[in-house]
């Protein structure tokens, strides 16, 4: 007796049909009946954001998503009313609507006009109308609120971050990367230091600070006394910050990744500082920190040795401070130490020698660099990506001065 796909139970084939992508989810519930059938159950769907244009009405679109259980949407262009998207979709748990410049805080007052206890994610990076009148609406509104990403909303202020603490207690990500007008005074307001105004949110397992020019050194005393469950901090382009503020942060015993990318006052001391605290980071990226020296890598040696991902690129460190390094990082994985000119084939030897769990290296615009000291490279034993500059190897074959080389 012959058998058939067709045969199939309607459960078996939602399971199949789960493993395809969002497209041929939407072709196999053409095929025929019992194929459109299977293709609605919500397992089939579970997890997919949906994405949309809103020009024009659609009365069967949101009946559709409902039925098949998507509960993520991202907005692609909104030409109507954000309303007809909370109306459409009351129990909606993610909504992003990134990049739609035409949202105004009249446009979000009129979609947010009661409680939305299902929305845990909203994404308004570079909606740049929205100011703080719209984080009232959020904080009335979205009590289980969990991600807020505001990146990019330069009408942000102060009050704004008050509001968020006043009324999101549950948040545990939020992004004011380059809200300008963004201070300590906000970052308190965050921690709880203003708690006859606001609980704040404490919460907070992630934090992107990036790009914002007024913070000073107060900022990061406020974010270590009040947000203990901190686990990831962006910093990067915050030129306001200093050593001293690394004081403050080193005793922060959750926090796994922090980020001080092109923070120009950042030097060895700020690195001593955070070596001699109780830190357990896992992810340090100092790129681009022209202060940051071989003295540094000898306190990561001594203090933070448990780093898995270590980010030095353009920093003034030579093959002396390699060495001072490489004995002590038996963990770390991703090592990036692009357009570190003063590195030569001698630190790549002591790197093939002692960082035997690397996966990833960067190398780009380490001119002093041989093909000798690629070819110890390429013997890691862990090694799947090595960048050398416009192009990045994997597990190919490549060029490398003539000579052809595979990482294994």
């Amino acid at each position: 007796m012959e058998t058939h796909i067709s045969c199939l139970f309607p459960e078996i084939l939602a399971i199949i049909f789960s493993y395809l992508d969002v497209k041929d989810k939407g072709r196999v519930a053409q095929v025929c009946a019992a194929w459109r059938d299977a293709s609605y159950h919500k397992s089939v769907w579970r997890g997919v954001e949906a994405k949309l244009h809103l020009r024009r009405a659609n009365p069967s679109l949101f009946p559709s998503l409902q039925t098949r259980g998507i509960k993520k949407v991202q907005i692609l262009s909104l030409r109507r009313s954000l309303s007809y998207v909370i109306q459409g979709m009351p129990h909606i748990e993610s909504l992003n609507l990134c990049g739609c410049f035409n949202l105004t805080d009249n446009g979000l007052g009129h979609a947010f006009v009661q409680d939305i206890p299902s929305l845990r994610v909203l994404n308004l990076s570079l909606c740049k109308q929205i100011t703080d009148s719209s984080l009232g609406r959020i904080a009335q509104y979205l009590k289980n609120l969990e991600v807020l990403e505001l990146g990019g909303c330069s009408n942000i202020t102060n009050t704004g971050l008050l509001l968020i603490a006043w009324g999101l207690h549950r948040l545990k990500s939020l992004n004011l990367r380059s809200c300008r007008h963004v201070s300590d005074v906000g970052i308190g307001h965050l921690s709880g230091m203003t708690r006859s105004a606001a609980e704040g949110c404490l919460s907070l397992e992630k934090l992107t600070l990036q790009d914002c020019q007024k913070l000073t050194d107060l900022s990061l005393k406020h974010v270590s006394k009040g947000l203990n469950k901190l686990k990831v901090l962006n910093l990067s382009f915050c030129g306001g910050i200093s050593d001293a503020g690394m004081i403050h942060l080193s005793h922060m015993t959750h926090l796994c990744s922090l980020n001080l990318r092109s923070c120009d006052n950042i030097s060895d001391t700020g690195i001593m500082h955070l070596a001699m605290g109780s830190l357990r980071l896992s992810g340090l990226d100092v790129s681009f920190c022209d202060k940051i020296g071989d003295q540094s890598l000898a306190y990561i040696a001594q203090g933070l040795y448990q780093l898995k991902s270590l980010s030095l690129c353009s920093c003034h460190i030579s093959d002396d401070g390699i060495n001072r390094m490489v004995r002590q990082m038996h963990e770390l994985k991703t090592l990036n130490i692009g357009q570190c000119v003063r590195i030569t084939d001698k630190g790549l030897e002591l790197i093939a020698d002692h960082l035997t769990q690397l996966t990833g290296i960067d190398l780009y615009g380490c001119t002093k660099i041989t093909k000798r000291g690629l070819e110890r490279i390429t013997q890691l034993p862990c090694l799947k990506v090595l960048n050398l500059g416009l192009w990045q190897m994997t597990e190919i074959c490549y060029s490398v001065k003539g000579s052809s080389t595979r990482l294994q």
